[in-house]
């Protein structure tokens, strides 16, 4: 989970598709769930536009028959310099060291 969470904060999309499964499914927070590795990067990488940085603190992980589950804390940087500081949950379901499916739990609203 570090590596996923460092090429996050890296914005590096290419990196973070490596960790998804061909036929995954994702959700931001209430957003509609995004199916397919490339359609997940292209969701991923406009949201990684829409900030100058943001930045994961993960608190603890705790690891299941099926996967993983992270919560802890996310800052974003505006393109103006101010930042926000949120709560997060991550729900991972993993099969063979790749995601299948990627739920995020967190409110950007005021993003």
């Amino acid at each position: 989970m570090k590596n996923l969470f460092q090429a996050i904060d890296n914005k590096d999309t290419q990196t973070f598709a490596g960790f998804l499964a061909e036929h995954a499914t994702f959700r931001f927070g209430n957003a509609p769930i995004v199916t397919g590795r490339a359609n997940i990067a292209s969701v991923v990488d406009n949201f990684f536009n829409s900030v100058k940085a943001l930045s994961h603190t993960v608190d603890e992980t705790w690891r299941t028959p099926t996967g993983v589950i992270c919560q802890g804390t996310v800052t974003y940087t505006r393109f103006d310099n101010t930042t926000l500081t949120i709560p997060f949950c991550n729900i991972f379901r993993v099969n063979e060291d790749l995601i299948e499916e990627y739920l995020i739990y967190a409110d950007v609203s005021a993003l």
